[in-house]
């Protein structure tokens, strides 16, 4: 079993990627962090408005999707992580989470510059061995919405060197993750709507 677990209505309006049975965790270990990931995916929609207006030091959208997790009780998360060798204690710390709940790590990557796949991906590796979350979770875009980028003068803003599905898989593909099951969700032009 794996994303055939995710309803088909979620699964017409994202693309969807899981490795290492992400999905039967989470349905079957993490019953309610599950139905808070469907409900956030179900209701989300991306409003044109969120791609032609700036938005800041995080985006619109990324802010659209860690409100509705954070109204569910998720929050931002730092761990505090050390290596101890003998009597000596020295700091390893993480990058915080942008959405975390009963061991459950979420991150959106929007926007953002590429590389920062690979500090979630390594992030989630650490808080995995350590035993600090059971899955992790990667909200980013599809690649096909550059042409809509495009077609409303945004494209330029949204370039090949962003965080896009395209820029995620080989990083995961090449054991980016290392043993943390993992679930990715790849906003499509399905979700796209026109407002004012």
């Amino acid at each position: 079993m794996g994303i055939e677990l995710l309803p088909k209505h979620i699964t017409d309006l994202y693309e969807v990627h899981e490795w290492r049975h992400a999905c039967a965790i989470l349905k079957n270990d993490f019953p309610n962090e599950w139905d808070d990931i469907l409900t956030v995916l179900e209701n989300f929609r991306l409003p044109k408005s969120s791609i032609v207006d700036g938005g800041g030091r995080k985006s619109k959208v990324s802010n659209m999707i860690d409100k509705h997790f954070y109204s569910l009780g998720w929050e931002e998360r730092s761990f505090k992580t050390q290596v101890v060798i003998d009597d000596n204690a020295f700091d390893s710390p993480t990058h915080k989470v942008d959405c975390y709940k009963n061991k459950i790590a979420l991150e959106i990557e929007w926007n953002n510059k590429d590389p920062f796949f690979d500090r979630d991906l390594n992030n989630f590796r650490l808080l995995f061995e350590l035993q600090a979350i059971s899955v992790g979770i990667i909200i980013t875009r599809c690649d096909h919405l550059q042409e809509l980028f495009n077609k409303l003068g945004k494209g330029s803003k949204y370039g090949t060197s962003t965080t896009h599905m395209s820029k995620l898989l080989p990083r995961i593909q090449g054991g980016g993750g290392g043993g943390c099951p993992l679930l990715v969700f790849g906003i499509s032009k399905e979700l796209y709507v026109e407002d004012n």
